[in-house]
């Protein structure tokens, strides 16, 4: 099946988006190594899916050893994601600052992959990095009843 770079992508979103929401329900119930265990075991199942024709020995050795670090830093960061949540994170919060990974990306690009950032794309980064102050900040337990203390609660806040 060939989709275009934008459905795939939409499918990456809404996975990842229904990923968070399991994520803290799992590890409300068992750590994030145990978390980590099922991560790897869910990867595996869906390999047959998506698995390519060619023998892994058909790719150039860079190509595998740059898969083989992928896989790490993904790994490395799924149980960062898993234990913040186990150690009392918000979903709402920690969801969003960890999906700010493409941030290093944006920044080492220029430096690794000679690609160029606009100015459009680091408004977009500054936007990003406001959306995570703003999302991770505590309205008082008025809140609730009183939408006016929560913009109070931020005048205060500044």
């Amino acid at each position: 099946m060939h989709l275009s770079w934008f459905s795939y992508a939409v499918l990456a979103l809404v996975s990842w988006g229904v990923l968070g929401i399991f994520q803290k329900l799992t590890t409300n119930y068992i750590s994030a190594e145990s978390t980590m265990i099922l991560l790897v075991v869910g990867f595996l199942l869906f390999q047959p899916f998506i698995y390519p024709d060619k023998p892994l020995s058909s790719y150039p050795t860079r190509a595998i050893v740059y898969g083989l670090l992928s896989g790490l830093f993904s790994n490395l960061g799924a149980w960062g994601l898993f234990e913040a949540m186990k150690s009392g994170g918000k979903a709402s919060v920690v969801a969003p600052f960890c999906a700010l990974y493409p941030l290093p990306v944006v920044l080492l690009a220029p430096l690794v992959l000679h690609e160029s950032i606009t100015f459009l794309q680091g408004i977009g980064v500054a936007c990003a990095l406001t959306a995570v102050v703003l999302l991770s900040q505590e309205a008082p337990a008025e809140a609730a009843s009183n939408p006016g203390a929560v913009i109070e609660s931020f005048r205060n806040s500044a």
